[in-house]
């Protein structure tokens, strides 16, 4: 990420006073000696919308002079006690890096001054017997300034922070002696958010709209899972964080797929359109999650053969397209994600949660609503399996089955959505129907993947190298995808069994 660099800070934080004493924390298993370190002067103005939306998110931006890490810091949540901290060096403005990191959240708005935290943070280090820093303990007097102008508060806090590459069970081991000392976690999550809480600048959070127990409730409480979770995946995804291109595409496809089934609750005119963009901005991250996917199964392939089957310069050929085609498609999902249009299609889906175009059946009894539109899916669903098993292999039957592959997508996301509102028996077809979305996919991957050894064998052959692993590998493929479609009937059967294809509240 050019001149950021990242952090994964485990940490806890505690109560204390200015007089609440530190035990011996030596008696921890582990820790051989108690090094101070000293007090340090910190001074930090942290940034946020007016409305406050990175708080509201558990997203702090701030720029810190003092202390060995001065500079703009941006900390994402991970789990509980655990953030991911991105660092950019000092200067005057927001570096253009971090910026986009928030832009998903921020948007075409700006960040202001919030919050201005001064500390005097007295440090000590928690060392092994080998001088190995396992933890750094710090007793924080923080005076919290609301910007600008606002409420002051102050208080002083215990914070333990795990070094790199050290057991997290330590900080449970020096939580129990701080513990019996009398000191208690907090109930604050970050410094930031007992400033907001004790300034009475707390962020809003948003209310759904739906009545409880009503079509309207479970429906909007999905929708905004999965945009909360679009908004969210965005940093991921220019960080490229493992699977987050994944990740943020399932959660496009789930909300546009919540739109489709559910359109007797929400008015199709205001929802098709943002479908069709949720759909273009799937295709724009699908070229790279696409591209992984290949990438893997044919590395795995050619990685099982006997070296006396693998001809040819087979695995540096597929790491140069690889490579070429990874930095092509990440390129694309870069530029969806930095566009005008994706901005508004997250302020679109924003305005349309904080008031929903309902219609007459929202209003009504959830599990009755949700049945029927589950039902409608999987039946939908089952007229596609059936469709395509009745071709022959070839062609027109792996579009069939590609077909059939969307629309059990489609009916195990309106499972999903329904869970809350029909319990387990919608969450048992969900777990069915996900069966079925995978042996499709399995499917599709395999179509996919011949395509490209084909094109590989071809390349081989116009170059004078052998195309006899390339041709082996599509046989492979031929056979697998061959094994998925016979294993079909069996899969559907579980997912459309009595009572379940019926009526899954019963």
């Amino acid at each position: 990420m050019g001149t950021a660099e990242t952090k994964r800070e485990i940490e806890r934080k505690y109560e204390a006073t200015g007089d609440t004493p530190v035990p011996d924390l030596t008696r921890v298993p582990g820790v051989a000696t108690v090094v101070d370190q000293g007090v340090m002067e910190l001074d930090a103005v942290y940034y946020d919308t007016p409305d406050l939306r990175l708080a509201a998110d558990g997203v702090t931006l701030r720029r810190r002079t003092g202390g060995s890490d001065a500079g703009w810091h941006v900390k994402f949540p991970v789990a509980a006690g655990v953030r991911d901290e991105i660092r950019a060096p000092l200067s005057d403005t927001l570096p253009g890096e971090l910026a986009g990191l928030l832009r998903s959240r921020v948007r075409d708005g700006e960040v202001v001054p919030a919050v201005r935290l001064r500390s005097a943070r007295d440090v000590r280090h928690l060392l092994d017997g080998d001088g190995t820093l396992l933890a750094e303990l710090s007793v924080d007097t923080v005076h919290a300034e609301r910007l600008p102008g606002g409420p002051e508060a102050s208080w002083t806090e215990i914070e333990v922070e795990l070094a790199d590459d050290i057991d997290p069970d330590l900080l449970d081991a020096v939580e129990k002696r701080l513990g019996k000392a009398g000191i208690r976690p907090s109930a604050a999550l970050s410094k930031l958010a007992r400033a907001l809480t004790e300034t009475g600048a707390e962020p809003r959070t948003p209310a759904n709209p739906g009545k409880p127990g009503t079509a309207a409730a479970v429906v909007l409480a999905y929708a905004r899972e999965q945009a909360d979770a679009i908004v969210a995946l965005d940093p991921a995804v220019r960080r490229d964080l493992p699977d987050a291109v994944h990740q943020l595409r399932v959660a496009c496809r789930r909300l546009r797929s919540a739109f489709r089934t559910y359109r007797r609750v929400l008015d199709r005119d205001i929802t098709d359109p943002l479908g069709d963009e949720l759909k273009w901005l799937a295709g724009e991250l699908g070229v790279a999650r696409d591209q992984e996917v290949l990438d893997a199964r044919l590395r795995a392939h050619v990685a099982n053969l006997p070296p006396e089957l693998t001809l040819g310069p087979v695995t540096t050929r597929l790491r140069h397209r690889d490579a070429a085609l990874a930095r092509n498609a990440r390129h694309q999902a870069l530029a969806a994600l930095d566009s005008d249009r994706y901005l508004a299609l997250l302020d679109a889906l924003e305005a349309l949660l904080a008031d929903p175009p309902l219609r007459k059946a929202a209003r009504r009894d959830a599990r009755a609503v949700l049945a029927r539109a589950v039902r409608k899916d999987h039946h939908r669903l089952g007229g596609r399996i059936e469709h395509a098993l009745a071709l022959d292999a070839g062609h027109e039957r792996d579009l069939a089955l590609h077909e059939a592959r969307k629309a059990a997508k489609r009916a195990r996301y309106a499972a999903d959505a329904a869970g809350p509102a029909l319990g387990k028996p919608a969450e048992r077809l969900a777990k069915r129907l996900k069966a079925v979305q995978s042996l499709l996919g399995e499917h599709q991957d395999s179509v996919v993947a011949r395509a490209a050894l084909r094109e590989f064998g071809i390349m081989a052959q116009g170059v004078g190298e052998s195309a006899f692993t390339w041709g082996l590998l599509y046989g492979r493929e031929e056979a697998a995808a061959d094994a998925a479609a016979r294993e079909l009937p069996r899969v559907w059967a579980r997912a459309s069994a009595r009572g379940l294809r019926a009526d899954p509240t019963r």
